[in-house]
């Protein structure tokens, strides 16, 4: 699945939310790069996300948790409870009972509590399909995407195309097999699925001062920081080489032929902090995950990453452009399915 473009965006849905009545509850609503929605309840502000899961066939339920859990964790924001909608095709029972309780087991992990949702089937599915809305009170402050300063560090926790690399080796066993890739490289990328959570990471990050977070979900961590860099209008400049690129994602990448910085990338975490702070989160993460800082926040526009062969500029983000659909596009329904 990949993403609408801004000009789909702002014609086909800011337009007509443009015509709804102002409701002065709605402290934050739908904008271009955020990703959450902030009410306040009177009592509370309560901020919510949803996301889709379309991309996966195995561990579909723990995807759709994590995915949507990490989005509001990065914004500074607690996930306490998770609606989560399953459709399956006609005969889907044992696949409706695998998602749930793959979907249980992950929120049990982070302290989430599933309170309700909806399930069916239908003739016009192929595959499964699985949203999640995950909820939480917002308490100090909430962290925007569009919240960089200029002379912030930009950091990435774990590495990059995490999530794109499991759903291969999990979905494509075979064709890994066929591209050269050994039983031990598939273990290694399959295993990679459990560390797509950042919800401790990301609220440790937020308490201490993190300007800006993104989960870098559809177009990878390229995507996540151009749509920062557009929140803040400022210009990222990024050292390619400092970019940690996990040695089986490395793998998998030259297997496949994707981008592993526009692969992707669910338990990464691309973060911005004042130069201040940056020794002392990566003291305080030790033994949570690794901070990895590759590049600067300055004055200008886009993405400008910087390589021994030059500087490559992303001027603004591409919303509809993901490796793993294009991928997917050449390799099919998923083996098994």
């Amino acid at each position: 699945m990949s993403k609408f473009s801004r000009s789909v965006m702002d014609r086909a849905v800011y337009g007509p939310l443009a015509s709804q009545p102002k409701d002065r509850s709605v402290m934050l609503g739908s904008l271009f790069g955020e990703d959450i929605a902030l009410v306040d309840t009177g009592s509370s502000l309560l901020a919510s996300h949803v996301d889709p899961i379309v991309g996966a066939a195995e561990g579909l339920g723990r995807l759709a948790i994590h995915v949507a859990c990490n989005d509001l964790a990065a914004s500074g924001v607690r996930p306490r409870w998770a609606q989560i909608l399953v459709l399956t095709p006609v005969g889907g029972d044992d696949l409706l009972k695998k998602v749930m309780e793959e979907a249980v087991a992950a929120a049990k992990g982070i302290s989430v509590t599933i309170i309700g949702g909806h399930s069916g089937y239908t003739a016009a599915l192929s595959r499964t399909l699985a949203a999640v809305t995950a909820m939480g009170i917002a308490q100090d402050r909430v962290i925007p995407t569009g919240g960089a300063k200029e002379g912030d560090v930009v950091c990435i926790t774990r590495g990059v195309g995490l999530e794109g690399t499991a759903i291969l080796a999990w979905d494509y066993r075979e064709k890994c097999r066929s591209l050269g890739l050994s039983d031990s490289d598939i273990s290694e990328a399959r295993a990679l699925a459990d560390e797509l959570s950042v919800v401790k990471e990301a609220l440790k990050l937020a308490s201490l001062g993190a300007t800006a977070m993104h989960d870098p979900t559809r177009g990878g961590v390229l995507e996540a920081m151009a749509e920062m860099a557009h929140g803040a209008d400022l210009s990222f400049r990024i050292d390619q080489a400092s970019l940690p690129v996990p040695v089986v994602v490395e793998r998998f990448s030259l297997a496949f032929g994707f981008d592993p910085m526009r692969m992707i990338s669910s338990g990464a975490l691309v973060v911005t902090l004042p130069q201040d702070i940056l020794e002392r989160a990566r003291a305080e993460l030790q033994g949570i995950v690794s901070l990895y800082p590759v590049g600067v926040v300055e004055p200008g526009v886009g993405v400008r990453l910087t390589s021994d062969l030059g500087e490559r500029l992303f001027e603004s983000p591409e919303p509809d452009f993901d490796e793993l659909a294009r991928l997917q596009v050449d390799l099919g329904s998923p083996e098994g399915t």
